[in-house]
């Protein structure tokens, strides 16, 4: 019973901002938790030209993935260098690293657009790609240095008598391995840039090279909100994630449940 009740409050907003977005105005504040009793669908295409989704989602797809690849690269490899390598100063230097978990990186928003600005990289995807893979590099150590340390240092001493080079041992056995991980990080930091709206705000000038959340904040008004353009718009903004849950989801599940290689 708990947990029904736990799902149908995760639910209950996403199906009111689906059931919502087929609505007109006067049916959404008469009717706010029924189902459509009039499907208006053009609500989709009007939120598709308005918010010009169809640019966003190419500058959100540019930036999500390549963050997504890069973070995982990273991350990864110093993961494993954190693990299961021995040399001076390990211990500091990743204790160092999780303190980025502690410091929110919207405290330091002055500073990284000075420096963003300095270097030439406002109002550029890439100057968002390189902000969004440094915000997301102490989270993603953190789960992948943790899932590594369970692997047996055995399994690595083999493949070294068999004359394994490290990246190799790297490539061949800790990234199979570590699918479960991988797909932890690849979800969270997909959905956190994917949803950002504070940082594009503040590098992002350029109407061209707007991701879908600063498209979609056309529908608030000063005034007022247009709720069924704002639902539909926010329908379509979530799917990619959803897609990409689908996808991992096993593997997502496997990494949150395993707690060994067995």
């Amino acid at each position: 019973m708990l947990l029904c009740l736990y799902a149908f409050n995760v639910f209950m907003p996403f199906l009111m901002m689906i059931f919502n977005s087929f609505k007109t105005v006067r049916d959404l504040f008469l009717y706010p938790f029924s189902f459509p009793l009039r499907p208006e669908t053009n609500n989709f295409i009007e939120a598709w030209k308005r918010a010009r989704l169809a640019n966003g989602y190419k500058n959100s797809l540019i930036v999500s993935l390549s963050t997504l690849v890069s973070v995982i690269a990273l991350t990864s490899m110093f993961a494993y260098a954190i693990s299961k390598h021995e040399f001076c100063l390990r211990r500091l230097l990743f204790s160092y690293i999780m303190l980025g978990l502690a410091l929110p990186a919207r405290l330091a928003v002055v500073p990284l657009f000075l420096l963003l600005n300095s270097l030439g990289l406002t109002d550029t995807l890439f100057g968002l790609i390189i902000l969004f893979t440094a915000i997301n590099l102490p989270f993603s150590i953190f789960i992948l240095k943790n899932f590594m340390d369970t692997i047996p240092n055995e399994l690595i001493e083999a493949a070294k008598i068999d004359g394994g080079s490290p990246f190799q041992i790297y490539r061949k056995i800790i990234l199979p391995l570590c699918k479960p991980a991988i797909s932890i990080v690849g979800i969270v930091t997909f959905v956190n840039v994917w949803n950002d709206f504070f940082f594009p705000l503040i590098f992002i000038n350029d109407k061209s090279k707007a991701p879908v959340t600063l498209g979609i904040s056309i529908f608030f008004g000063e005034y007022g909100n247009e709720w069924p353009l704002l639902f539909a718009a926010l329908t379509l903004a979530m799917m990619p994630s959803l897609v990409l849950y689908a996808f991992l989801s096993r593997q997502l599940i496997a990494g949150m449940t395993q707690g060994a290689i067995k």
